[in-house]
């Protein structure tokens, strides 16, 4: 895992100079998952029907979208 140090951290760094664009990228994508965690209807599934349920993740995800923009 790419990950930043500490700010005070004693010991010499250990990455090897590597910007850290896949750590946040990485931060996004988790924290999407996240905050579709929130959404009590995706994470129990009542749906039945596939097309039921990615309908209901599109709309959480269009809500989050709009959530972080407006």
């Amino acid at each position: 895992m790419i990950a930043p140090h500490k700010r005070n951290r004693k010991e010499a760094k250990t990455q090897d100079g590597r910007k850290l664009r896949r750590y946040k990228r990485r931060w996004k994508v988790e924290r999407f998952f996240a905050w579709l965690q929130n959404y009590r209807r995706l994470v129990v599934r009542y749906e039945y029907h596939l097309g039921n349920f990615l309908g209901f993740v599109h709309l959480a995800c269009i809500q989050i979208l709009l959530k972080s923009y407006l």
